[in-house]
């Protein structure tokens, strides 16, 4: 099946109203839980361990993979499945908590620039500068003149990155609210996923709605052609692995990348 997962999901630039409860989060594009759809993504992985390669021998660009998304909408598992074949050394993951104090002692990019993957690597963020707008936004912790600002900031750093040579994919992991608390009673039913869950995870299912409009702010807000934002589906653990690595495969292709010349006249060099 030929389907373009990057038309198909991303968020058009300059969109000016999004509403989440149009995307629905069981779909798959058309696509079966079949033997077809495992040996694409198998065939999609292994090109991304190729692609990955030419990105670190190039040595000019880097790529910065975002994924935001509410509770047990699978972020790590993205991580876990996607980035699977690819090689750890040009890879890093990281993850976006509770600022430090120093980090709180600075602006709330800070953290983030310094996360930022050099040329030729891949950086993953799981959770990202959103943060900083999406938790204010939906509990009211300062007014809106402030907080809002903080998309323009956004927008004006992830261009600065795409200039210098940063390539960014972010990436909605959309779940239903149904199939969150499918989720949050699975760990509480498995003893090996318990330790996953905290009183947090309810407390903020309770801001369900407020983090749903958050989100569809800062999806028309902050999708650019620098940046796209993406909405996948993920209600289906296997759909959501197959479109992000379609997605970022199909963006390490159109970057046309190439091998670097060899530093040395290879027909010169002679055995001894």
């Amino acid at each position: 099946m030929a389907t373009n997962f990057t038309k198909e999901l991303i968020v058009q630039p300059g969109k000016k109203h999004l509403n989440l409860s149009k995307w629905d989060p069981d779909d798959t594009l058309g696509w079966e839980k079949d033997h077809k759809a495992k040996t694409c993504l198998d065939k999609c992985l292994e090109r991304l361990d190729e692609l990955q390669y030419l990105l670190y021998a190039e040595h000019k660009r880097s790529l910065l993979v975002i994924l935001q998304g509410l509770d047990a909408a699978g972020k790590d598992g993205t991580i876990r499945h996607v980035m699977s074949g690819v090689n750890p050394q040009g890879c890093r993951v990281t993850s976006f908590k509770k600022p430090s104090a120093e980090e709180e002692a600075h602006d709330f990019l800070w953290r983030i620039h310094r996360a930022v993957p050099p040329v030729g690597d891949i950086g993953i963020f799981n959770r990202s500068q959103y943060e900083d707008v999406l938790i204010v936004a939906v509990h009211n912790l300062v007014p809106r003149s402030e907080w809002s600002k903080h998309y323009d900031q956004i927008n004006n750093f992830e261009s600065m990155l795409s200039q210098n040579g940063v390539k960014i994919l972010k990436f909605f992991l959309h779940i239903g609210k149904d199939e969150q608390k499918r989720r949050f009673q699975e760990r509480i039913d498995d003893p090996d996923k318990r330790w996953k869950i905290s009183e947090d995870d309810f407390k903020e299912r309770k801001f369900w709605d407020a983090y749903t409009r958050a989100y569809e702010e800062a999806l028309v807000r902050c999708s650019s052609a620098d940046a796209p934002w993406f909405v996948i589906p993920s209600n289906r653990k296997w759909f959501r692995n197959l479109a992000v690595s379609h997605i970022i495969v199909e963006t390490l292709e159109a970057m046309k990348m190439e091998f670097p010349p060899p530093t040395v006249d290879v027909k010169k060099l002679k055995w001894k």
